[in-house]
C-alpha cells in the first residue's frame, strides 16, 4: 500500500475489513462479502454496546439512517443515487460501501460531456478484431459490464454531468439486467448477451448544483433509490471530520507536525461565518464562488499543513492558515478578493480585540495575503 499514491478502501482497510468478515455470522445478500449489519459497523464504526475485541474506526460522518438506506437499497433490485452538495461524502460513502460489499470500489465511471455509451456498455480492441474478428476476447468490457459479469456493485460518479443519450443507456441495464451485444452473432446460445450475476448493483452520486445540467429522466429516477446527503452544519459532525482527515493525512505524507486544536476552532468558525454570510448575501455577486463545503474546509487545512511542514517551523500557525484560506477560497478576482477583505474588517477584526488568541494573528496573515493578491 506504501507505494500507492491513494490507496482504494478496500486496500487501505483490508485487514479489518478481513477481520469483519472472519466474525461476521449474520445474514449476507447475494454474493456480499459482509452481512447488512457489519456494512454499517464497517462505515460508521464500533460502539462500545457491540462488544467487539477490537475497535473499528469511524470513516463517515453523517446521518445513521442514510447509510442504512443506502445499504437497503444496494439489498434490492434497485439502484442507489447519492445526492447533495459539493463535498458532502458522497464518493466516499459510495466507495466505502463498494469495499464493504464486494471488496472492489474501482469499478468506476466519471460522466462528463465526454462520457459516451461504450464507457458504460463495452468497446472492441481494435487490432485484434482487425486480426480474429469481434468476439469476446476482442471486446472491452465497461466497469459497469464488469460488475455486472462479477455480481458487484458498479460506480456512476456525477450521473447528471452526462447527457441523456448515456443516461438513457442506464435505464435497460438498471430494468432488465443485461446488456446486448448485437455485433456478437448468435449461434444458438447466450453469447452475444451479457447477463448480471446476483449482488450486482449500481452507486451513483449527482451534484445537487448540476440541476439543469442534465437532468434525469423520469424512468432513469424510477430505477434509482434517492438518498440526499445534506451539507454537515453541526459543528461537532463537522469538526470530526476535519479532524480524522487531518490525522489521516500527517500519517500518509509521513509528517510530524503540530495542529494546535485552536486552529481547528479557527478554520471551523470561519467556514460557518462564511456560509452566514453567503446565506444573507442578496445577489451571486456577493457570494464566495467556493461551495464552501467540508471538503474545501479539509483542502484549506491540507494546503496550510503542508506548507508548514515544507516551508514554514513545522509548526501550524494562524498566519499559514489564513494565508491558505484566502488562497485557496479565491476563485474571482476582484469578487471574492472583496468578499474576504469585507470579512476579515467586519468579522475577524472585531473578534480579534474582543477574544485575541489566535485571532489576531489570522487577521494579519489574511490580510497580508489579500494584499499579495491584490
Amino acid at each position: 500500500m506504501s507505494d500507492l499514491l491513494r490507496a482504494p478502501a478496500e486496500i487501505k482497510y483490508a485487514e479489518e475489513l478481513d477481520w469483519l468478515e472472519s466474525i461476521d455470522d449474520g445474514p449476507k445478500p447475494f454474493s456480499w462479502r459482509l452481512s447488512p449489519k457489519m456494512v454499517r459497523l464497517f462505515i460508521l464504526g464500533s460502539e462500545r454496546a457491540d462488544a467487539l475485541d477490537r475497535e473499528v474506526s469511524q470513516k463517515w460522518f453523517g446521518d445513521r439512517s442514510f447509510v442504512e438506506r443506502s445499504i437497503v437499497t444496494l439489498a434490492s433490485d434497485r439502484g442507489l443515487l447519492l445526492i447533495g452538495d459539493p463535498g458532502t461524502g458522497k464518493s466516499w460513502l459510495a466507495e466505502l460501501l463498494s469495499a464493504a460489499i464486494c471488496r472492489n470500489s474501482t469499478l468506476v465511471v466519471q460522466g462528463t460531456a465526454g462520457t459516451t455509451e461504450d464507457h458504460i456498455k463495452y468497446s472492441w480492441n481494435v487490432s485484434m478484431v482487425i486480426a480474429k474478428g469481434q468476439s469476446r476476447e476482442s471486446m472491452i468490457p465497461s466497469p459497469i459490464m464488469t460488475a455486472m459479469e462479477a455480481g458487484a456493485i458498479g460506480r456512476f460518479e456525477e450521473l447528471t454531468r452526462s447527457t441523456s443519450d448515456v443516461q438513457d443507456a442506464l435505464i435497460s441495464i438498471l430494468s432488465e439486467k443485461y446488456i446486448s451485444v448485437p455485433e456478437l452473432e448468435s449461434g444458438g446460445g447466450d453469447d452475444n448477451i451479457v447477463f448480471a450475476k446476483p449482488g450486482f448493483s449500481i452507486i451513483a452520486t449527482a451534484n445537487s448544483r448540476d440541476r439543469g445540467v442534465n437532468d434525469l429522466s423520469s424512468a432513469l429516477k424510477r430505477r434509482f433509490n434517492f438518498v440526499r446527503i445534506p451539507v454537515v452544519t453541526n459543528k461537532k459532525s463537522e469538526a470530526e471530520i476535519v479532524r480524522f482527515r487531518t490525522e489521516e493525512l500527517l500519517r500518509r505524507h509521513a509528517i510530524d507536525l503540530d495542529v494546535p486544536p485552536t486552529l481547528l476552532d479557527v478554520l471551523l468558525q470561519s467556514f460557518a461565518d462564511l456560509r452566514a454570510s453567503a446565506a444573507a448575501a442578496g445577489s451571486d455577486d456577493e457570494k464566495l464562488e467556493s461551495a464552501l463545503s467540508t471538503a474545501e474546509q479539509i483542502g484549506v487545512l491540507e494546503d496550510a499543513v503542508l506548507h508548514s511542514n515544507f516551508f514554514g517551523e513545522r509548526a501550524l500557525t494562524a498566519r499559514t492558515l489564513a494565508s491558505s484560506l484566502v488562497g485557496s477560497l479565491t476563485r474571482r478576482e476582484p469578487e471574492d478578493l472583496a468578499i474576504l477583505n469585507k470579512y476579515l474588517h467586519g468579522v475577524v477584526e472585531p473578534r480579534s480585540k474582543e477574544q485575541g488568541g489566535s485571532w489576531p494573528e489570522f487577521l494579519e496573515g489574511g490580510r497580508d495575503a489579500i494584499a499579495t493578491l491584490s
